[in-house]
């Protein structure tokens, strides 16, 4: 256990998530012998039949009496995703808004405890404490509804944690950025800004919703003739808000699919929002529509698998099927890591007879992220002494790294997971560093995406398994035949039988040379297996070896 009590001299930062790599943020801050959490997320994988992956929050369970709350900034899977499968190891309050706790709650409604899980509802810029911390909420703009900045203060100052943000000038849904406040932070004193760096290097500013209206509106209005098909992120409800209206301004019905977005669009009207969207219908009434008279707006533009899009690609969904010319337009950025999957389903589309439009031909999406400018702007308008970039790469926190510090920002400090960082002003830099891992979601439970059983899947996967059932007496003679399965590693019968025959004598002679000892017996036959696989196919089996004693 590593035990740290932050003293009242100290403000420390230390993110077992989302510092180093996109996603996957848990972020904490330490003072006067308590802790604070901001965000609790999640990251996607594919391998070893492993979906999701968290932090490991082992740290702070060993601290979980000094943890004042988890504070969540908004309701995208990176930030709130992890807290269904860490909470029950920390069983403290959590805080957020009025959308992102609905989402929150949803989420916990499928667990049998979730009904334990306090959830507080604080309204959007507001202030509340979480003793020794001084909190706000301060309204930003970002691809879902209510994204927040958090100011934390203690006596010493305050820190400016940003969440992820954008500056959206136009936005279609929810509040503009807050700019006066933003303006009032700063002319007090920010000790520092603990800052977004996903779009580090990107020049100018992102974009606004606005402008997504604009372009998608004429991409819709050249398709007279056919069904368009617009492929988003669920949680995106301001894209799928703009899509609908698009669709009534051309005279369109909508047909929301998949059940997150479903979802979403339900927690966004259960908070008040999407007052004004128009009916949508469901999916046998708009397949019986005439081809120019829906829209289908739909899940699955990263290729997910299950999702909407990839099931209508595969001809695998109940209630929707896509023709020849109809319109599928990808409003959309794509997420590192998934360029395969995405490929895969424009070729499977395209083999059906689609027409895509995707967003790096057409400005038909926005980023979330800040730019350049717009990262300038925030560092104008609150002045930090010290920058401390995360959610991001390396190469993302070293660019905003330079970025401010050409900007004027004299003092920065790059974090990585486990590390814990000073931010008094005039003493920023590391204190101390923490082991951090990560878990992987493996059915109902969590396991160490380092353990054995990660790393035995891999061999099975890259590398094949032998598996020997071998029976010996007490002489060291086989009473008879070893049972030798070999899987993933050859696959004519004939070579098969033939290396079978090849294993059995060395099984033979190793059990004789080392049966006094089962143990000795065990690594011995073991370690001939894997040279011979080694020598024979240059691979390295997962090995397995089980002996039978018989009398």
């Amino acid at each position: 256990m590593t035990y740290l009590i932050p003293k009242k001299q100290d403000m420390w930062f230390l993110p077992l998530g989302g510092s180093g790599e996109i996603g996957m943020n848990l972020n904490l801050y330490g003072h006067d012998g308590k802790w604070l959490m901001v965000d609790m997320g999640i990251n996607f994988n594919d391998k070893h039949g492993i979906d999701v992956i968290t932090p490991d929050p082992s740290f702070i369970e060993d601290h979980k009496e000094d943890l004042v709350g988890l504070v969540v900034t908004h309701a995208h899977e990176d930030h709130i995703g992890a807290i269904p499968h860490l909470w029950p190891y920390l069983e403290c309050p959590i805080y957020a808004t009025p959308f992102t706790a609905e989402i929150i709650k949803r989420k916990l409604a499928e667990k049998p405890w979730g009904k334990d899980v306090p959830i507080h509802i604080i309204q959007l810029n507001t202030k509340f404490s979480l003793s020794p911390f001084d909190l706000e909420f301060i309204h930003l703009t970002h691809s879902t509804l209510e994204p927040n900045a958090l100011a934390i203060t203690t006596p010493l100052g305050t820190v400016l944690h940003s969440g992820d943000w954008k500056i959206d000038p136009s936005p279609m849904l929810g509040q503009s950025t807050c700019e006066k406040r933003l303006k009032q932070l700063g002319d007090g004193e920010i000790m520092a800004l603990v800052c977004d760096s996903t779009n580090a290097f990107n020049e100018g500013s992102s974009g606004s919703e606005e402008d997504v209206y604009n372009n998608l509106l004429k991409v819709v209005e050249s398709e007279s003739q056919n069904r368009v098909v617009i492929g988003c992120f669920a949680s995106n409800v301001a894209r799928i808000y703009t899509a609908c209206k698009i669709a009534e301004k051309v005279g369109r019905r909508v047909c929301l699919v998949g059940r997150s977005m479903l979802n979403m669009v339900s927690a966004a009207k259960e908070t008040g929002y999407l007052k004004d969207l128009p009916n949508t219908i469901d999916e046998r009434t708009a397949m019986d529509l005439p081809r120019d008279k829906v829209m289908f707006i739909l899940t699955g533009s990263q290729g997910e698998d299950r999702a909407a899009l990839s099931r209508i690609s595969n001809k695998r969904h109940p209630g929707v099927q896509l023709d020849a010319h109809d319109l599928i337009v990808f409003s959309s950025r794509v997420i590192p890591g998934n360029e395969k999957s995405i490929g895969a389903l424009h070729n499977r589309l395209l083999k059906m007879g689609c027409r895509l439009v995707v967003a790096s031909n057409d400005d038909i999406h926005v980023s979330g992220h800040p730019a350049k400018q717009e990262l300038k702007q925030m560092y104008e308008w609150i002045r930090p002494l010290a920058l401390i970039p995360t959610h991001g790469e390396y190469r993302h926190m070293k660019e905003q790294a330079d970025w401010a510090k050409k900007c004027g920002i004299k003092k920065t400090y790059i974090p990585e997971n486990g590390l814990v960082v000073n931010l008094t002003p005039g003493n920023v830099g590391l204190v101390d560093q923490v082991e951090v891992g990560r878990l992987g979601v493996d059915g109902n439970g969590l396991i160490a995406m380092d353990s054995n059983v990660v790393r035995d899947r891999e061999r099975l996967g890259t590398n094949g398994s032998v598996f020997a059932t071998v029976f010996y007496n007490k002489n060291g003679e086989l009473t008879r035949p070893p049972i030798i399965n070999i899987m993933g590693i050859i696959d004519d019968k004939d070579e098969h039988a033939e290396i079978i025959s090849e294993l059995e004598p060395i099984i033979r002679s190793q059990v004789r040379s080392s049966y006094s000892s089962k143990s000795d017996c065990h690594k011995t036959v073991e370690s001939a297996l894997r040279q011979y696989m080694r020598r024979t196919f240059e691979k390295r089996p997962l090995t397995c070896i089980h002996l039978v004693k018989e009398s």
